[in-house]
């Protein structure tokens, strides 16, 4: 956990979250659609991707410990540019928007722990961002797989080639000429 929370502040956010059970290749969050809720995901993992002429880019990944929502929903109450699917037959708990920031209201503790999930994630993105400009293909496959090998065993490789920016036929080569670490 990012932040300590209370017993009591835990209690309150459990208490107002829905179960839903996403087949794999489910789209919970559609671009252009306002989705008012965040997803906290206890089973499986999805991608966010945007379009971009026609193609879709990998923009992120969430599994088991995170939380799922459009930003632009959460943090400006509109349509967000983005899209979320599962991956594989997902878990997740949802709480809506509005509810979660009455919740901030009564318990300090929780505003703060989701304050520092954003502000880690916000870190994550930057670092990526940064990689982007300045690393090689091959720097970036070495530095995900080291980071996340996880997400080797169980996401498509052309959606890590889209999250690394490169072709599937580059991520083939990187990985045919001795890069494969898993």
């Amino acid at each position: 956990m990012y932040y300590p929370v209370s017993d009591e502040a835990l209690e309150a956010l459990v208490c107002l979250f829905k179960r839903f059970v996403f087949p794999k290749k489910t789209t919970i969050i559609h671009a252009g659609k306002q989705d008012r809720k965040v997803y906290f995901i206890e089973k499986g993992i999805t991608r966010s991707f945007v379009l971009h002429n026609g193609k879709q880019i990998t923009t992120w990944f969430s599994k088991e410990g995170d939380a799922a929502c459009g930003s632009w929903d959460l943090y400006r109450n509109k349509a967000g540019f983005e899209y979320v699917e599962t991956l594989e037959e997902t878990t997740a708990y949802s709480v809506s928007i509005v509810q979660l920031n009455e919740l901030y209201r009564s318990y300090i503790d929780l505003a703060n722990w989701m304050r520092v999930l954003q502000q880690e994630n916000f870190l994550r993105l930057q670092d990526i961002h940064i990689r982007q400009l300045n690393w090689s293909a091959k720097e970036r496959y070495e530095h995900l797989i080291k980071e996340c090998p996880e997400l080797f065993q169980r996401v498509n490789l052309g959606y890590i080639a889209s999250f690394l920016g490169i072709t599937q036929q580059s991520l083939s080569r990187i990985r045919t000429n001795g890069h494969f670490f898993t």
